[in-house]
């Protein structure tokens, strides 16, 4: 009878706790669900905002490009007092908001960095509003990835949820921000799982949490800013098999490119630092100026890229332009994140991949025409292939490309491109970007204490 009994009790308490654990998860999926709806209306708030102080910005800069200096005056205090006072916040009230912030994200989840939600949300929310309206070469990625990430904090505080709890809403938050920035929920998936694989705490609850929040995001940023691609372009056909070979070269040659980007960020970077006593009026005044001027003339050389990738494109460049073009956004995209004003590398990355694709797909269409159909094909591979050699995140890469182009039909030919420049760059011995930027960071605040 005793034991009858002591089976009764023991079987009670097991489905006690199994309803408990259910509740518990039921209970993450809904925060998640909060996580994904704030994220998404502050990310979209956050891109109509930036629509409209880069549209007052284009009305600055329409009809200064002529010798009066008066003309040149209000682009030029206009983008000096954007960065000087995005450096200011940042360098006063949060030092973890400056740069791209996806690092920052990644230490969180492995509870080496911290995550001051309460200071981190408006400084990074600010800031980058100066920063990107400034005309610098920044993206609003990267912003919206930290702030989602935060968020994610910020529920979990909230609610007086577990540390354990912190993995899983941080991601999703994370997931949130991607998806609510380039109309991409399953890059954002697929980001947190392969980018932050080493930092996300995997299983079957967490990843549905990732998924929750990067599509309820989604579903907030079409319902506010709008449901179209954010690269509207044509919707081109599979290209035939018997030229997916050329893909296998862009590959390789943007592999050689990601490479060098990332050596020269980091070079780029610690150059900055050493500068770290120059007053930040003086900063904003050198940097203000070389990006307003190079704008004045060149409208398409500065800015996150969006405009630039558009004119690509519409083949509105000559193929010697096309090389001008990518090298001056090269330099100016790391001169631009090295400055340490908060902003993201993704946009701009994607524009150098777009412009680098164009530029090989012309090259080969004339001397190639039969397999060739249109050099726009190439553009949109190397979109992927950059994402891929940089971050080292090729699957990503294929769905960002996929997914903010609709350009569906070219996953074979992104496979080929997004796996020779992740394989090649690996070999050349280039590491995932924010893996180096988050030792680099470390390796600063360890010096520093």
């Amino acid at each position: 009878m005793k034991s009858l009994k002591q089976k009764l009790k023991t079987g009670s308490l097991s489905v006690r706790s199994k309803s408990d654990l259910e509740y518990k998860n039921f209970r993450l999926l809904f925060y998640a669900f909060l996580v994904g709806l704030t994220a998404g209306a502050v990310g979209s708030v956050f891109r109509l905002t930036l629509i409209y102080i880069e549209a007052f910005r284009d009305k600055l800069y329409a009809g200064s490009g002529n010798l009066e200096f008066v003309r040149w005056l209000w682009p030029i205090l206009f983008a000096v007092i954007g960065i000087s006072i995005a450096l200011f916040i940042v360098k006063r009230f949060a030092p973890e908001a400056s740069g791209s912030g996806v690092q920052e994200i990644e230490g969180a989840l492995d509870g080496i960095r911290p995550m001051r939600w309460k200071r981190v949300l408006p400084v990074k929310f600010i800031a980058s509003l100066f920063s990107l309206g400034s005309g610098l070469l920044l993206g609003r990625e990267g912003p919206t990835i930290q702030i989602g990430g935060n968020i994610g904090r910020m529920i979990k505080d909230f609610f007086r949820q577990p540390d354990i709890e912190n993995n899983p809403l941080v991601s999703a938050g994370a997931a949130a921000g991607l998806a609510s920035a380039f109309n991409a929920p399953l890059a954002g998936i697929i980001f947190v799982i392969e980018e932050m694989h080493g930092h996300f705490r995997f299983n079957f609850y967490s990843v549905a949490a990732i998924m929750i929040g990067s599509s309820t995001a989604d579903i907030v940023a079409r319902a506010l800013v709008g449901a179209n691609p954010v690269i509207r372009m044509t919707v081109y056909s599979s290209p035939d098999l018997s030229g997916l070979w050329l893909f296998i070269i862009l590959g390789i040659v943007i592999s050689i490119v990601g490479y060098l980007f990332n050596n020269l960020l980091i070079f780029s970077l610690d150059f900055f630092s050493n500068l770290s006593k120059i007053p930040i009026i003086f900063i904003g005044i050198i940097v203000g100026s070389v990006i307003a001027i190079i704008g004045i003339f060149f409208p398409d050389m500065i800015g996150g890229g969006y405009d630039t990738i558009r004119n690509v494109l519409d083949n509105s460049f000559t193929i010697y332009f096309l090389i001008v073009l990518f090298i001056v956004r090269m330099l100016l995209s790391i001169f631009s994140y090295s400055t340490g004003v908060p902003g993201g590398i993704f946009t701009p990355m994607l524009a150098l991949g777009v412009i680098l694709g164009m530029l090989f797909g012309s090259v080969m269409q004339s001397h190639f025409p039969v397999l060739v159909t249109h050099p726009g094909i190439f553009a949109v591979a190397g979109m992927a292939g950059i994402f891929a050699s940089t971050v080292r995140a090729p699957l990503t890469g294929l769905v960002l490309a996929i997914e903010m182009t609709s350009n569906f039909e070219l996953i074979l030919p992104l496979i080929i491109t997004t796996v020779v420049a992740s394989v090649v760059t690996a070999l050349l011995g280039n590491k995932p970007i924010y893996t180096t930027l988050l030792e680099r960071t470390l390796a600063n605040t360890k010096s520093a204490s």
